[in-house]
């Protein structure tokens, strides 16, 4: 029982990672803009949070600035894919790429790597937090606990207010949503900003509430796994944050294995969140094939770029 308690009580530092980021792409995606650039902005996230931290020394602040810099570094893909119109696809691998080297040539530059910090600890809701077996569960860093509540906003803003519904039309179908009056690139190049900020947070919650250092290369492709968890949820905000819970509580299984005494071996630790992944993604692709998943809620012209003279 005390192991299911440690493991339970570790699920959400895993999981929250995972929620901001498949969030963050379902918020861009949702507005047709097809987002494989997670990876990269979590690593300006994470980066930015530690030297923000460093100079600052305020949680809220360097959380807010990693967010920032998420958005800033979003604005050259947005560049690209909505007025340039490159390929959706070439253009997130490019931003992948330029983020991991910006990220760690800047980390190493600035003396940010190994760098220890102090931040926010957890915080315990108590009488819960008292619970037998599941009380680690309530004792959790407030971002841990602000995430369902991020995620009601956004499924709020999406299907609610007239923003988040014309967002969703770009998605759809832009030319008809350009015929009635709806700014199109505007509009997304606004959401490329709005998920890339949710991306940074997500690695600015690995670096600095988690881990609580820079390491180059420390989002160890949980952003690869975030666009996988978009697809399993087909774009569903709380599916994704199912999802979410289902690949921490897998990852979050493997150290507290390890600290029973059960030897894994090195390899097969590393593989096993991709191995989930994929088996998710044929999952997917089965129930889709047996007529179960069909189009589901991808959106309509989700990766097409949109030219209003083609109208």
């Amino acid at each position: 029982m005390e192991l299911i308690g440690h493991w339970l009580g570790s699920v959400p530092d895993f999981a929250v990672p995972y929620a901001l980021a498949a969030l963050g792409l379902i918020l861009t995606e949702r507005a047709g803009v097809l987002a494989l650039g997670a990876e990269g902005l979590m690593l300006v996230g994470a980066l930015v949070a530690i030297g923000a931290q460093l100079a600052f020394g305020a949680t809220g602040v360097s959380l807010v600035l990693a967010m920032a810099a998420a958005s800033a570094v979003s604005a050259l893909f947005a560049v690209m894919v909505v007025w340039l119109r490159i390929h959706q696809v070439i253009a997130g691998l490019a931003l992948v790429f330029f983020c991991q080297g910006l990220s760690s040539l800047l980390g190493t530059l600035l003396g940010w790597t190994n760098q220890p910090v102090t931040a926010q600890g957890a915080v315990a809701l108590w009488p819960l937090s008292g619970l037998p077996v599941v009380g680690g569960l309530f004792r959790q860093n407030p971002v841990a606990f602000l995430t369902p509540f991020i995620f009601l906003a956004v499924v709020l803003f999406l299907n609610r207010s007239a923003m988040g519904l014309k967002l969703r039309a770009v998605g759809e179908n832009p030319q008809a949503a350009d015929a009635a009056g709806i700014p199109v690139s505007g509009m997304r190049f606004l959401a490329i900003l709005a998920g890339a900020a949710l991306v940074g947070l997500a690695g600015a919650y690995i670096s600095l509430l988690s881990t609580k250092l820079w390491i180059a290369g420390m989002t160890g492709g949980r952003g690869w796994i975030a666009v996988g968890l978009v697809i399993f949820a087909r774009w569903s905000p709380w599916k994704a944050l199912a999802g979410a819970v289902l690949f921490g509580c897998i990852e979050a299984l493997i150290p507290q294995l390890a600290a029973a005494g059960v030897q894994l071996p090195q390899y097969f630790v590393l593989m096993t969140p991709y191995v989930v992944t994929l088996g998710v993604m044929v999952w997917v692709a089965v129930g889709q094939r047996g007529g179960s998943g069909g189009v589901g809620s991808q959106p309509g012209a989700l990766g097409e770029p949109y030219v209003r003279e083609e109208r």
